[in-house]
């Protein structure tokens, strides 16, 4: 059972019934799901990953201190304390009180903090750029069973995508990074027959290929070990996986190079295509370098528009 489903379950059974029976004051008030840090969060948790985390447990999510007050949340933590400590064969971990884990009784204004750096999580203008991308991944991933106002949620799909201007930034740097390890670098290493600087340019180009991928579909691309499984779910640009595995997963040697060189084209072909269908709708072929140039001259705000095409990465 995947540590989501094994979390509302425990929270249906559980949960509901103490913060029905026991705080019935924070009806209206409060959040409740499985969110942010943890591969379960994502639902990419496995027998490998069950060493930590893999728990029956859930997150409250607490309002601020105005409308919820220290020594409530404080009682709350204790409840959340006594719940069983075993379910389904699977035994809980130990909280600290107020949250001191990845579980248990939270404030909004903290998980938001901690994701956005912000406490409401509203980031705007130039905020964006500088707030990691697995962390926003983290701030909307996993689901929310309940949200009484509404509040937790509509911060979440606030924080759901980069705004299209911020999304385009990202996508010229990325593009043109790509070009730049890829089509040009990778070929003048094998040259020179230094196949190692070639790998470390094959990687850069996965790295910058891949990025432009999840901002293609609007997504956040998640912590960087997680990346390939998050490709493999794409809906549209999946098809880059096993292009990109092999580039990363081959040597350099002659054979291998001039397959890598063509392998990278087509990559290059791919993303172009894409880019061209969803944002620019200009035929560059696969000159990412072109491209990366015609992205960022879609970008509607001429301030960020004519920051360095380097400014989103």
């Amino acid at each position: 059972m995947k540590g989501l489903e094994l979390s509302k379950r425990y929270y249906e059974e559980y949960g509901a019934p103490m913060l029905d029976g026991k705080f019935p004051e924070l009806r209206g008030k409060i959040a409740v799901g499985l969110f942010g840090a943890g591969s379960e969060c994502f639902g990419y948790d496995d027998g490998i990953s069950r060493d930590h985390d893999y728990e029956p447990s859930f997150i409250i999510v607490l309002p601020s201190e105005e409308e919820v007050s220290r020594r409530q949340a404080f009682l709350l933590e204790r409840e959340y304390d006594k719940l069983p400590a075993e379910f389904i064969g699977v035994k809980r971990n130990k909280v600290d009180p107020v949250g001191g884990s990845r579980r248990g009784v939270i404030r909004a204004e903290d998980f938001f903090m901690q994701k956005t750096g912000k406490k409401d999580g509203l980031l705007s203008g130039d905020e964006w750029f500088t707030v990691p991308e697995h962390y926003l991944a983290e701030a909307v991933n996993g689901e929310v069973f309940r949200d009484d106002a509404g509040t937790f949620s509509a911060t979440r799909e606030y924080l759901s995508s980069y705004p299209k201007d911020v999304l385009l930034k990202k996508l010229a740097g990325n593009l043109l990074l790509a070009a730049q390890a890829g089509q040009y670098n990778y070929p003048r290493m094998i040259k020179r027959g230094d196949t190692a600087g070639a790998q470390v340019c094959a990687a850069e180009f996965v790295k910058r290929a891949m990025n432009a991928a999840f901002l293609i579909e609007k997504k956040y691309r998640p912590y960087y070990k997680w990346s390939f499984r998050a490709l493999s779910e794409l809906p549209e640009m999946k098809n880059l996986y096993s292009s990109l595995e092999y580039l990363l997963s081959s040597d350099n040697s002659p054979e291998n190079a001039a397959k890598k060189t063509e392998t990278t084209e087509n990559v290059c072909a791919l993303l172009a295509a894409a880019v061209s269908e969803k944002y620019t709708g200009e035929k560059t072929g696969n000159d990412l370098e072109r491209l990366a140039y015609a992205v960022n001259g879609k970008i509607s705000d001429p301030v960020l528009r004519n920051k360095s095409v380097f400014y989103g990465v």
